[in-house]
Order: C-alpha cells, then structure tokens, then sequence
C-alpha cells in the first residue's frame, strides 16, 4: 500500500510460500483477480481432458507464452469467486521448491497482465470484500508469526472470529442504548420515561467486559513479542553454563578461563508459551583488554534493554562489592538472583538485596535447578498459570487503545448521567464509544490505520 490506491479486482501475483534456496519442495505462486483465470488458461498447459472446475487441482507444464518453453512441471489450483480466501478469482501454481522456478513464473504472471502484490494485499482484500473483519485479518499475521504453540492457539481464536464476536455484541449494546436515548429525544411525549438505572446499569456491564478484554493485552503482547532475558555477572560465574544448560545446547564457549565470553550470545527457547530471548553476554569487570571493554560495554547494553536481568553469581564466593556496583547498573530493570555453583557451596540469601524479584539456586555445569529457574520467570511476569485454554482472546496495541478510548467515553456517559445533564450529552460520548469499538472490527476505518496494519504483512499473505 503505502500511500498507493488499491484498484480491487485487478489481478495481484505474488510468492505465497517461503523460499529456502535448494532445500523448498514446493513453492506456490498466488494469482488473484478479475483476469487470474485468464493469465492462468495463458501459462498452463494442461495433458488430456482435465476440467477446469473450481476447486480442483489440475496437473500440467507452465510455459513461455512467447517461446513455448517449459519453465516449470507444476500443478494448478482454481478457486473460482466467491469461494476464495479474496472472494476474487483466484489460482494458485505449486511448483517445484526453491529460487528459479518460483521466480521464473511469478514473472511469466507479471508479464500476462498481473501486478506484483503489495505486501498483505491478498487479506486487504479478504477485508475489503466482506471475507474477514478486521480482528482476524490481525489474527492471521499472528498466526504466521507465532513463535510458540499457545500464540498460535490466541491468533488462531482471532482468526475464527472469537474476538471480534464479543466486540460485535458490546457494540450492539451501545446501538441500543443510543437508540433508546435518541428516542426519547425525538418521541420524549409518546414514550414512558427513561430508566436511567437499568441504562447506568448496562453501561457498567459493557465497561466491565471491557475491563476484562484490556486484562489480555500484557498477556497477548508477552505471547507475540516475548521475553528478552539478559544473564550479566562477573567473569567466570558460570553465565555460559547456565545458557546451555537452559537452551540444552553448546550455544556458549564454556572454560575455567575469566573473560571467555567476549559478545553478547543470543539462544531462543520457548517457557510456559512465551517465546523468550536469552543474552549471554560478557563478564562486566574494569579490564584493559580493548576487545574485553567492547564486550562489557555491550553486555550494560544488553541489560538496559531487557526485560529481565539474570544476575548470576558463584555461591563459592558470594555476594560482593563487584555484585552491588552491577546490581546498581541494572537495578531499574527487574532483577531475579542466580546463584550458581550450589554443588560447591552453599550461599546465605539474607546477603542479598532485598529489591530483586527473586532468588534461585543452580548448579548449571550439571543442569540443576533449570526448572526452578523457569518457574520463578513465570511468577514473576505473572503469568505463572497462562495456557493456551486459559487465552481465548488476546488483544494487541491497536485494539488496546480503541477499548481504552470507548472505556473513557463510556465513563463520561456515566458522568453525564450522574449530573443529570440533557439526554443530547448522553448521546455525543455513546457515539465516539460505538466509533472506537467499530475501528476494532474495521468498521468505518480509515485508509491511513488499513495502510499501518497490512503494511506489517508479508508478501504473499
């Protein structure tokens, strides 16, 4: 999009899957539009009497037009309107995996009359022509991005429509409550007065479900952005032990030698469904190796934007002056104490401060006491009974502001009322209400919030 017009109906292609250079089996080319059927009936050439029936796979050869050349053995797909993901015409070509044959008919398509997509266009027009409402065309970018099962299992909720339902029936409440209100506007001689308890009352009701659908934001932006956990310490407490004996792997060079981690080294796992980020990074200590002052100035870096620091520590020694002067660098963060090499020595928690979150006890060299670890990660982002069965629904940013912005005009409805003030007041902050719960569902939206949100979208969906 990006400040283009978007002609409907006219024929998009674009690369539909991901392409891994000789190792795809299978990459698809997406066709969609008034002439899909054309440009296809153009490119594929089919043996024997197949039907060109919609929903049926044919199977034949993607040809030059111009040459008659052979690009590519493929099988086509037809999905005739409406009875598409575009509710347009569309085809699909699934051809051989990797770069060149793709490439070689997605260009054959562009040459045949059709328009490289721009990015998310195939569901802007799943949206525009009636397909999806607004919530689940969100949903879907999720469910491409979801990095673990339970952000799949919210996105996939968002794609069935389970949260645009409960905005639609929140929405109709304030249409009738309006209604009510204009009514007695325009007919205040012809209808019995206004229960204006029974109003203040549905009203609450509508606040309330607001209240709750706001309480899946935090929840719902920890499933989709994750975690990003920093391990800081001394040199040679045992930080690279603990990143491979969490991430089960040799991510970290691991040696008795002090100052061995030299860079912040990244690890992805996933705990209790949240995708969560792990830097190990260098021992911070005042050093005059140049190369080491790098990786300490990177390791402060990393711990200043975190949204977790692990600082570790070795039992053997204890808590010391270098602990507090690191402790004093990361204190605005939230801070969960490791100690480690508890197979050696056992250290007295009463020595630590009292602000951090919490305390753990590892012995990372054998992997004792990873489980606790994650455990007290949980608990301390609160999340420490989140499954995917207990997350219908969870909102993100953009739906989170029109629902704190409907909530706002529902409270000052609740004002209006409370001062008595004429009904024509009451009906100004239900309106802005009813527009900011229809910009969730993509009632009425504008151009500008359709371009920020398919901008996001890869090409191809």
């Amino acid at each position: 999009m990006q400040g283009e017009k978007i002609v409907q109906g006219e024929a998009i292609a674009a690369i539909a899957s991901a392409i891994v250079p000789a190792q795809g089996s299978i990459g698809i080319v997406r066709v969609s539009g008034r002439t899909a059927l054309t440009i296809a009936h153009t490119l594929f050439h089919t043996p024997g009497r197949q039907r060109w029936e919609s929903h049926r796979i044919l199977y034949g050869t993607v040809r030059d037009p111009q040459t008659q050349a052979v690009v590519d053995e493929a099988l086509l797909l037809l999905m005739r309107s409406p009875r598409s993901f575009t509710r347009e015409d569309v085809v699909e070509f699934h051809c051989h995996g990797g770069m060149m044959p793709v490439q070689q008919v997605l260009q054959l398509c562009l040459q045949a009359g059709a328009r490289l997509a721009q990015p998310g266009e195939f569901t802007l027009r799943a949206f525009l022509n009636g397909r999806i409402d607004l919530t689940q065309a969100e949903g879907i970018a999720d469910l491409v991005g979801a990095r673990s099962p339970q952000a799949a299992q919210a996105a996939l909720a968002g794609v069935q429509g389970k949260l645009a339902e409960p905005i639609r029936q929140l929405r109709q409440t304030c249409i009738d409550l309006l209604a009510e209100v204009e009514a007695r506007i325009d007919f205040e001689e012809d209808l019995p007065p206004l229960d204006e308890a029974h109003l203040s009352c549905q009203l609450t009701q509508v606040q309330t479900e607001i209240t709750q659908l706001l309480a899946t934001a935090d929840r719902g932006e920890l499933l989709r952005s994750g975690l990003k956990v920093a391990i800081v310490g001394q040199p040679n407490v045992g930080k690279s032990s603990l990143l491979n004996a969490w991430s089960r792997s040799d991510r970290a060079i691991v040696t008795e030698l002090p100052g061995t981690t030299r860079d912040v080294v990244e690890s992805s796992l996933t705990v209790g469904g949240i995708p969560i980020q792990v830097l190990d990074t260098a021992g911070i200590r005042e050093t005059g190796d140049r190369v080491e002052q790098i990786g300490v100035a990177r390791s402060r870096q990393a711990a200043e934007q975190a949204d977790l620091v692990l600082l570790t520590l070795d039992a053997q020694v204890g808590w010391t002056a270098a602990e507090t002067a690191i402790y004093e660098q990361v204190k605005q963060q939230t801070v969960i104490v490791v100690v480690n090499k508890t197979d050696l020595a056992t250290l007295r928690e009463g020595s630590l401060p009292e602000a951090i979150a919490g305390v753990v006890q590892t012995a990372a060299a054998f992997g004792q006491g990873i489980t606790e670890l994650e455990q007290i990660i949980l608990k301390t982002v609160h999340t420490g009974q989140l499954q995917a069965g207990d997350l219908d629904v969870a909102i993100n940013q953009r739906q989170a502001a029109a629902l704190t912005q409907a909530q706002i005009a529902l409270q000052k409805v609740q004002e209006t009322i409370a001062q008595a003030l004429p009904l024509d007041f009451w009906t100004i902050d239900l309106r802005s209400a009813i527009y900011a719960l229809d910009e969730i569902i993509g009632e009425g939206v504008t151009e500008s919030v359709l371009d920020r949100i398919f901008s996001q979208f890869c090409i191809g969906k």
